[in-house]
């Protein structure tokens, strides 16, 4: 078995060290490269690795990042590459992915194509969901999210926390609403609300998270609910479930 490899690295000796070992390793091939995140969504989605050796320190999108935003997709298997053995202790730790720490040794990199290996041949022991799960919660462990990443076709689009009016949620996604442009991302209104500054944002209903200071006027009616307008002039209801939460800001 070769499998297909992309190596995405925002440090060029790091990458070459890494992109020589995939050279000398029998069961890889390397097909692409990248220097930042946003290239190597673009490599994941073009070339469809079967392998990728992901930074995690990368300005703008770092290495978690793409990680979570290749969630919708069949991602390929992946193992993170850091000079920060945090990262590595929290991935043990719940035995869901590789790590390899800079500098790399070929030993550990033949340790981690090794496992790799083995979980592509038994699809049942496959731990993609929690690669996803591991992505996502250290994600969440980095603190508020700046952004999100929200895919269209074969594009990415880069959605600012800060133009977001409001959330809601749509089957396993979750839409945010940014003035009359709104973007899918598949993510669930918890995990969604944990990455979002409660002093910025609210959440009204199982359904619907706004952002506070984009609030136009709060209107109360009956059995608790109350009638949220955006300044977009987007109305959406509060259930009685938050209407402690939505009398907060009134006080």
């Amino acid at each position: 078995m070769t499998l297909r490899v992309v190596v995405v690295d925002d440090e060029p000796l790091p990458r070459q060290r890494v992109r020589d070992l995939v050279s000398q390793h029998p069961s890889l091939s390397l097909v692409g490269e990248a220097t930042n995140g946003t290239e190597a969504l673009d490599a994941m989605v073009e070339l469809r690795p079967d392998l990728a050796f992901l930074d995690i320190q990368m300005p703008e999108l770092d290495g978690l990042q793409v990680a979570a935003a290749l969630a919708e997709d069949a991602p390929p298997a992946i193992v993170f590459v850091t000079a920060f053995d945090e990262y590595a202790i929290r991935a043990f730790e719940v035995d869901a992915i590789d790590y390899l720490l800079k500098p790399v040794t070929p030993e550990r990199f033949a340790a981690a194509v090794d496992r790799v290996l083995k979980r592509i041949e038994r699809p049942e022991a496959s731990a993609q969901g929690s690669i996803q799960a591991l992505a996502t919660r250290m994600a969440h462990d980095q603190g508020f999210a700046t952004r999100f990443v929200a895919r269209r076709g074969a594009k990415h689009y880069f959605v600012r926390v800060a133009d977001i009016d409001w959330v809601e949620a749509v089957g396993n996604y979750v839409r945010l609403q940014t003035g009359e442009t709104s973007h899918l991302v598949r993510e669930t209104m918890k995990g969604l609300e944990t990455r979002l500054d409660p002093a910025h944002f609210v959440r009204i209903h199982r359904s619907a998270i706004v952002a506070i200071d984009r609030i136009r006027s709060i209107e109360a009616r009956e059995h608790g609910e109350y009638l949220v307008t955006m300044g977009s002039g987007a109305r959406l209801v509060s259930s009685r479930g938050y209407t402690e939460r939505v009398r907060r800001l009134l006080r």
